[in-house]
């Protein structure tokens, strides 16, 4: 059996295909486009093409995420919260608490064991209505610092000293960044204090559900590894899980589900 996972967010699209032992066939990330549905049938072929399988080939597609109900081609669509906890569980199975950042959202997810073993989504939290906490902060800040958003990881590690970093709200925060430049403040400094200021934020979410002492961390911000570390200072002395692509976590899930489905 071969299925397929398409979690379609605002900013980025990624596919995942998975086989009989539910190991990775093929994915991709692709930007996410004003037309969904090509945007991504174009993800779709190229996870096709490193599987080197024909799209007939696929037994049952879910689509999740933001634009979930813009895929004519899938067979059903899930909601990117269960998708997520789908996708953590298989990847670390002892993980009962989430922390997803991605593009325009932040959630904590706190999942349960149902009694066959699948995970159910037990409680959630979303920082849906505004872009603090998200990667949309981030390129924005970037865009302040003249730096490329991938960069900011690496930068943020040569830190030297901590910069408070006292608003959240994007326009604000942007000023703030653009004050602290004009001061001479280095532009790590300034970095690694957004890192510290955003997994606050994202800390007073995740305090909002059932916290366990294994949290498992998705979304594309979790590629930046100022992030990463910065959380996982916060989070000590829990255990923290990283997948080795972050950003595919809900497309893994979607696709796990879709086997449920397919029969």
């Amino acid at each position: 059996m071969i299925t397929a996972g398409i979690d379609i967010g605002s900013v980025s699209t990624e596919v995942v295909i998975i086989g009989d032992d539910k190991n990775i066939l093929g994915s991709a990330v692709f930007a996410s486009q004003v037309d969904m549905e090509k945007t991504s049938l174009d993800a779709l072929d190229a996870s096709l093409e490193k599987s080197n399988i024909k799209k007939d080939d696929i037994n049952y597609i879910v689509a999740t995420g933001y634009g979930r109900n813009n895929v004519p081609f899938a067979d059903k669509a899930v909601t990117e919260i269960t998708c997520h906890a789908a996708g953590a569980h298989h990847l670390f199975p002892n993980t009962k608490t989430i922390i997803d950042i991605g593009g325009q959202d932040s959630k904590a997810i706190a999942i349960a064991a149902k009694k066959d073993g699948t995970p159910r989504v037990a409680d959630f939290i979303m920082n849906d209505k505004c872009a603090a906490g998200t990667g949309r902060f981030l390129e924005v800040m970037a865009a302040a610092l003249n730096v490329d958003v991938k960069e900011l990881g690496a930068l943020s590690e040569k830190s030297t000293k901590e910069i408070s970093i006292s608003s959240m709200c994007t326009v604000f925060a942007e000023s703030e960044v653009i004050s602290l430049i004009h001061q001479k403040i280095p532009a790590e400094d300034i970095i690694s204090g957004l890192h510290i200021a955003i997994v606050r934020k994202v800390l007073s979410l995740v305090q909002r559900i059932p916290v366990d002492d294994e949290i498992t961390l998705t979304g594309g911000v979790m590629k930046n590894s100022g992030m990463r570390k910065a959380l996982e200072k916060e989070l000590a002395p829990k255990k923290v899980n990283l997948p080795e692509d972050p950003q595919i976590a809900g497309a893994l899930g979607a696709a796990i589900i879709a086997r449920k489905y397919a029969g």
